[in-house]
């Protein structure tokens, strides 16, 4: 099997925005390692799927072994797993922060090291993460302390490995959505979730897939956030 050929890895892979990353990616002709707790291997040799939760070191290692075993390199790598959790700051308990701290934070850092040596190893890479624009810009009407922390921190280490990999040929980017149409916003949700964007709707898994695939061709782009969120990134309204 050639070495030549990209490899991806993404996470949060089994549905909404992960399965739509798994599909632009192979029609870029990427193969690509795709994880998550419930995915199930399918007939595309192209793919190869790894179960498993992310915010657990051994998943990560797995991961990122059979990435090289199997595709021989590791080209991208898009932290999509993540969870949200809304309720009063004082509301949070502490099986909210250990599920928020896992999957955000652990979940991003033991498999983004991992693939990170990899990656400069050869020489190039990219390394992509899916944050929130409520980070930036919270609303009164969804309490997202959680999300503020663990997100937030997302973004801040983006801009820092942006500059500790600038020379080694290593870009890492990350993409902000607002509050995108994917199958854990159930339909009765919708007109609520909609007038929480200026533009008055939400968005759709293809925005945020646009944008990942975008930051994937600009090669002068490194530690960059990049809003995708019906311009709730712009301030108040």
């Amino acid at each position: 099997m050639s070495n030549q050929q990209k490899v991806a890895i993404i996470t949060g892979a089994s549905q909404g925005i992960g399965e739509g990353l798994v599909r632009a990616y192979r029609e870029r002709n990427y193969r690509v390692v795709a994880t998550s707790r419930s995915i199930k291997q399918g007939s595309d040799d192209g793919v190869h799927a790894v179960a498993g939760d992310i915010s657990n070191s051994e998943t990560a290692e797995r991961v990122v072994r059979e990435a090289i075993q199997r595709f021989g390199r590791i080209d991208t790598l898009v932290n999509n797993a993540g969870v949200f959790t809304a309720k009063p700051f004082v509301d949070f308990t502490q099986e909210d922060y250990d599920l928020n701290f896992g999957v955000n934070v652990s979940g991003f850092f033991h498999i983004t090291q991992r693939a990170a040596r990899e990656m400069l190893k050869q020489g190039s890479g990219h390394i992509v993460s899916i944050t929130t624009s409520l980070v930036n810009q919270p609303v009164s009407s969804v309490p997202t302390a959680l999300a503020s922390l663990t997100k937030g921190g997302l973004n801040a280490v983006t801009k820092e490995l942006a500059i500790e990999f600038a020379k080694t040929g290593v870009r890492v980017n990350a993409v902000s959505p607002g509050i995108i149409k994917t199958p854990m916003h159930a339909p009765e949700t919708h007109e609520f979730l909609s007038a929480l964007h200026p533009v008055g709707h939400m968005g759709e898994i293809s925005d945020i897939v646009d944008a990942v695939i975008y930051l994937e061709s600009a090669s002068f782009v490194t530690g960059e956030i990049l809003h995708v969120d019906g311009g709730q990134n712009a301030g108040r309204w």
